[in-house]
């Protein structure tokens, strides 16, 4: 189908040409390179962080940082089903066992007072996914963290931009994963980085990403590691986006702006800012009134040239992950959530076209309600 509006479509009109040509006409191409250590330099103050490590995409730096903590066969990792899968996977990867949380009603975010009733003698870290942009409650998991001696591992991979109590997400927990895929806020068309403020542990994500090698020693590798690099010309387009970083976060809220006020004629739910945090807006979603009712508004959409597409279904209805268990909260959501068009370049007149289908299909007999 021809959409008039995508889903996302990343901006990349800035210095993303250049800095890739010089790569070129430098030869350097591969995962070596001066714009590799700058990309990582560069993210690391935008978030504030000491240590930012480049890596191949954001799955694997979820894996990295897990076996950077040390997490493998036999221990449990608690995480949000209410997620992208590469969440629930990296933990699989290490041979951990994922351990499923419901969402919050309000935030959408992991329930931290259902966080507690989860741990168990197993449970080695709790990984907080920042779903959409929005923060998790960082205060009150870090304090049960603390109480019970796990890690915390933040999946950054949409919250670029989002801040919790006037800090950047991945500067609280003890590792901090993000994904620089063609949809996310900055790109870098694949990529990904592990941030952290612990120096022992970012020593240990640069020899696991760079196939175990040892420190100060030429090819000698004294622990298995992998080929997660990216690539020189991958952090040049990533260099190229960060100069433009805040006018992008900027245009993406301005976005939601829009959204609120053109949807309030439908009277729907939508994905609300929550607490003194900043709500990034990865994807502006909303919420249909039922699960039926989601798949007319989505096709009357997409009749219109208005591409959209459904929430995360929660990862424990996966055929891999399912145990029986109910998730009422996270199963909500994901039967209801609808993705709109989120990118930065949608202009006023844009957005007001999509509001305008949502109210009409909305306000039209038979439809909707």
């Amino acid at each position: 189908m021809n959409y008039k509006n995508h889903v996302y479509q990343p901006n990349l009109r800035g210095n993303e040409k250049k800095y890739v040509s010089e790569c070129l006409n430098s030869t350097w191409i591969s995962s070596k390179g001066e714009f590799i250590k700058k990309f990582e330099q560069n993210f690391s103050e935008l978030i504030s962080v000491k240590h930012s490590a480049a890596v191949s995409n954001g799955t694997v730096a979820l894996h990295i940082a897990l076996l950077a903590l040390g997490i493998g066969n036999g221990d449990e990792v608690i995480v949000p089903t209410f997620t992208y899968i590469a969440s629930v996977n990296a933990i699989n990867y290490t041979g951990a066992k994922p351990v499923f949380v419901d969402s919050d009603i309000a935030t959408w975010q992991i329930d931290p007072w259902k966080i507690k009733e989860k741990i168990t003698t197993k449970t080695k870290a709790i990984m907080v996914v920042h779903v959409y942009g929005h923060p998790c409650d960082l205060h009150v998991i870090k304090k049960i963290a603390d109480e019970n001696h796990l890690f915390i591992v933040e999946d950054c991979a949409e919250a670029i931009g989002t801040f919790y109590k006037n800090n950047h997400v991945g500067s609280v927990g003890n590792i901090s994963t993000f994904s620089f895929f063609g949809n996310k806020a900055i790109t870098t068309g694949e990529g990904g980085m592990v941030s952290t403020n612990d120096s022992d542990l970012n020593e240990l994500v640069i020899r696991i990403k760079g196939q175990g090698l040892a420190k100060g020693r030429e090819y000698f590798h004294d622990i298995i590691g992998y080929n997660y690099r990216m690539t020189n010309i991958c952090a040049a387009i990533g260099c190229a986006q960060l100069e433009r970083v805040q006018e992008i976060l900027d245009k993406k809220r301005k976005l939601a702006e829009w959204y609120i006020t053109g949807i309030k004629e439908s009277g729907l739910q939508y994905h609300m800012s929550i607490g003194n945090i900043i709500h990034s807006y990865w994807m502006f979603t909303i919420l249909a009134n039922s699960e039926s009712d989601r798949l007319k508004l989505r096709k009357f959409l997409g009749d219109n040239g208005i591409e959209t597409r459904p929430s995360f279904h929660p990862v424990h209805k996966m055929p891999m992950y399912d145990e029986g268990e109910k998730y009422s909260v996270a199963e909500e959501l994901g039967n209801r959530g609808i993705n709109l068009p989120s990118y930065p370049d949608l202009t006023k007149t844009d957005v007001e076209f999509i509001t305008d289908k949502i109210n009409k299909f909305y306000s039209s007999s038979g439809s909707g309600k």
